[in-house]
């Protein structure tokens, strides 16, 4: 099949990325195929990229895939990275056509969605309390000034997130990258809601579980990072931060049907939770990685 590709001018940078984009098409101009190619800018990160790569299924099997693939990798090379991202949903075309070009399976996500249009309550939820010495705080959009130091530091509880064999990178936290993070969502017109959790005893926060709504307030939310500090952690303090958030989400926004969380196949902890909670498995995905 004849087409050519395209390098395209990607605007959608981030605080912490910048991306690359090409476009497949026929001799006629009919889009055929993308491919973008985020490139982290963050030092502990600067050795990753992360591969979205989309062909028409009418359009599989014809070499527009694989020459969108050739020219990503040559981009990141270029670039001095070290390997190369991508995701596909277990089982997919994508799933075959990474395999076959030497990728690497590095993690597995589970991907769930609580149902809250099915009845009142939420299988737990509403019994998920917290025990003694603790409390919840909570806030929309950028994390209020007297709680952002704190919140800055509790971020470290995602250091030991189980990642698999990704090779991500400890990601370094900051109060102008956790500022970055809430203005990026904002700016795209979503709401972004934080529970966190506080100690009584130091006033330290010590966990944390955030929940981004569409901008619509409508349809599905999508539950980001949750995360417990280690010494805290067995202590039903994650299940009582989301229980919180789906509360939150009943009460305020009821335009809401469902929220979305993923977690590592291997992270039992958090998958528990989730159970608990109502949230019901919708598909399995699979981390690539490929090494330049």
């Amino acid at each position: 099949m004849t087409f050519r590709l395209t390098a395209l001018a990607d605007p959608a940078d981030s605080p912490f990325s910048h991306r690359l984009a090409w476009l497949a098409s026929a001799p006629d101009g009919t889009p055929l195929g993308s491919a973008f190619l985020r490139l982290f800018d963050s030092p502990e990160q600067a050795h990753l990229c992360e591969l979205t790569l989309d062909v028409h299924p009418a359009e599989r099997r014809r070499g527009a895939g694989s020459a969108l693939l050739a020219a990503a990798v040559a981009a990141a090379r270029e670039d001095g990275r070290g390997a190369l991202l991508a995701q596909a949903v277990e089982g997919s075309p994508g799933d075959a056509f990474l395999s076959a070009r030497g990728f690497g399976r590095a993690l597995v996500l589970d991907f769930a969605r609580l149902d809250l249009t099915a009845g009142t309550s939420t299988g737990g939820a509403a019994a998920a309390g917290l025990p003694s010495g603790y409390r919840l705080v909570s806030w929309l959009g950028s994390c209020p000034e007297e709680w952002l130091p704190a919140f800055t530091r509790s971020r470290s509880a995602m250091d030991d997130i189980p990642l698999g064999d990704v090779g991500f990178g400890r990601v370094v936290w900051d109060e102008a990258r956790v500022l970055a993070v809430a203005k990026a969502v904002a700016d795209r017109g979503e709401l972004l809601h934080t529970v966190a959790v506080l100690e009584t005893a130091t006033g330290d926060l010590v966990g944390f579980s955030e929940l981004v709504l569409p901008a619509d307030r409508s349809g599905d939310g999508q539950h980001y990072g949750t995360a417990v500090q280690p010494a805290h952690r067995r202590r039903g303090l994650a299940r009582a931060m989301k229980a919180e958030a789906i509360r939150w989400t009943r009460a305020e926004h009821p335009a809401i049907t469902g929220l979305l969380t993923d977690t590592a196949d291997h992270n039992t902890g958090m998958l528990a939770v989730n159970r608990a909670l109502g949230y019901r498995s919708t598909h399995r995905s699979v981390e690539f990685r490929l090494p330049l």
